[in-house]
């Protein structure tokens, strides 16, 4: 992906209101499997910073555990995103 097209897609997020029309455009953009790949990944991030193991994490998402160690490295090493948006989560 270019930096120009996310950037696009980055600026069609900031434009939408509220939870009731990102969760449209989500339906719209993502496939019913995509959208539940993603979302379960903010579920395991919220997992991983509560200290939580793997197995459990597994066992309670049904994610395998190559998506939860790549989860786990992209909160360690990543570029913040996670460590952004849950930050923001737990303020709410």
């Amino acid at each position: 992906m270019q930096n120009d097209d996310l950037a696009l897609l980055a600026q069609a997020f900031l434009k939408l209101r509220n939870i009731d029309e990102i969760k449209i455009f989500l339906k719209d953009l993502l496939s019913n499997s995509e959208q539940e790949s993603i979302a379960s990944r903010v579920v395991i991030a919220q997992m991983l910073e509560q200290g939580l193991p793997y197995t459990q994490i597994e066992r309670e998402t049904g994610a395998s555990s190559a998506t939860i160690a790549k989860v786990s490295e992209n909160l360690k090493y990543g570029n913040d995103g996670y460590k952004l948006i849950l930050e923001r989560l737990r303020r709410k």
